[in-house]
């Protein structure tokens, strides 16, 4: 172990091989318990590692060897078997000890399954299986705002994707990238996913993540250049053809990835602020003085009653966003397991989940940033020493809350409960 190592961190290596002889979890139970040791670890220096954001290839190097990465895979390719309530259950607790890294393990997640949803059950059985074997790590060159990634067929059965890409969350750290671009030269602007080894010449990443918050979650800018994939590992495309079997935003189990990746926002958004309780709670209990000139004056700062009733109401607050985001998990969880065989869900019945992840949308996002601006209120002047780290919980919160704008998913909530109406999926729906 180096000198500079601090143990139990992320850069002990101790702690990777404890992980790596323990072997997979095999319980739900387990599974939480293991996300949890690894929240722990991250906890310990999470400021520290904000405050230098460097790339986080340790930090990564500990999601595969804890097996999280492994959550969602199938059982019969050594996966950790595991539905999507569980995982969003792990992605919360991740994101309370690092939001950076809770940010992705989540969208690992989802790139994992996203080949589940779009593409044939061939493809899904053979990626997967590929990736759990190799313990990949995933990025994701996908932002179906900036439609300037290309793709194009080379007439020699292969597609080629070039262009660029704004931001690429992981990619810098990741074993393998899922592209999606349009596909050129047809009458509708048909999407294609897909996936690739990461490190090859056509993928040049920026290095210009350089955002307030989420700083160690390498969602810097990608140019892809005239990367080559064969048209076999077009997610939920007929290689003989060259049709799409779905179109993603026309098929509504397709179109269930989208759902499925708002609510993993939801999750690291409600484990951000729960961190930043946890460390407003730390802060009250042993560094916050009580205030000598209000009347009545307290011996501590616990005793204080604005104090107490403030972090009465952020633990009342984010335990009901917790009771909501688990219920829209277990919805996900639902339509996946009646419907993912035979991908036969109805429209209605994908707009109703939907619109039960659109509510947790909107609830974290308002009571994610009150109560990470709020505990400066009840932790004193002192807190916002920038070696304290305080404000990390608040910067990781207001940058990726901007994603899409939770004014829209007001709205669209609205039009749910007075008009009846289920939303049209978008690619933010």
């Amino acid at each position: 172990m180096s000198s500079a190592t601090v143990p139990g961190t992320v850069s002990d290596e101790s702690v990777h091989t404890k992980f790596q002889e323990a072997g997979l979890p095999n319980t739900p139970e387990a599974w939480l318990a293991r996300a949890q040791q690894v929240s722990d670890i991250l906890s310990l220096d999470a400021a520290k590692r904000d405050f230098e954001g460097k790339t986080p290839t340790a930090e990564v190097q500990l999601l595969k060897s804890s097996g999280l990465t492994k959550l969602l895979g199938p059982r019969e390719y050594r996966g950790g078997g595991q539905d999507w309530s569980i995982a969003y259950k792990a992605i919360r607790i991740v994101a309370r000890g690092d939001g950076s890294i809770g940010m992705l393990l989540a969208y690992h997640l989802v790139w994992f399954y996203t080949v589940k949803i779009v593409g044939t059950q061939e493809q899904a059985q053979r990626i997967q299986k590929h990736v759990l074997e190799k313990n990949w790590f995933l990025g994701g060159a996908v932002n179906p705002r900036s439609a300037d990634l290309k793709v194009v067929e080379d007439g020699h059965g292969n597609l080629v994707f070039s262009g660029f890409k704004f931001f690429n969350t992981g990619g810098v750290v990741s074993d393998a990238t899922i592209l999606e671009g349009v596909l050129q030269g047809r009458e509708t602007d048909n999407h294609i996913f897909t996936i690739v080894p990461t490190r090859q010449p056509g993928i040049q990443f920026s290095h210009d993540w350089d955002n307030i918050g989420m700083r160690l979650s390498e969602s810097g800018s990608v140019k892809i250049d005239k990367v080559q994939v064969p048209w076999t590992d077009a997610f939920g495309w007929d290689s003989q053809t060259k049709q799409p079997i779905a179109e993603i935003l026309k098929v509504p189990f397709a179109s269930s990835l989208l759902p499925t990746i708002q609510l993993v926002f939801s999750n690291f958004y409600l484990g951000i602020a729960l961190g930043a309780l946890d460390e407003a709670k730390k802060w009250t209990t042993t560094k916050t003085r009580a205030w000598p000139y209000g009347g009545e004056n307290k011996e501590k700062a616990t005793d204080e009653h604005y104090i107490l009733a403030k972090y009465g109401q952020f633990h009342a607050e984010l335990r009901a966003a917790e009771a909501l985001a688990d219920r829209a998990g277990e919805q996900i969880r639902d339509l996946f397991a009646d419907h993912g065989e035979k991908r036969d869900v109805s429209a209605r019945r994908r707009g109703e989940v939907a619109e039960w992840v659109a509510s947790v949308k909107v609830v974290t996002t308002h009571t994610g940033l009150r109560v990470a601006n709020g505990v400066f209120e009840v932790t004193g002047a002192s807190s916002t020493s920038r070696k304290v780290g305080l404000d990390r919980f608040w910067r990781d919160l207001r940058v990726h809350t901007l994603h899409d704008p939770v004014a829209y998913k007001e709205r669209e909530l609205g039009r749910f409960f007075l008009l009846d109406e289920v939303p049209e999926p978008t690619w933010y729906t």
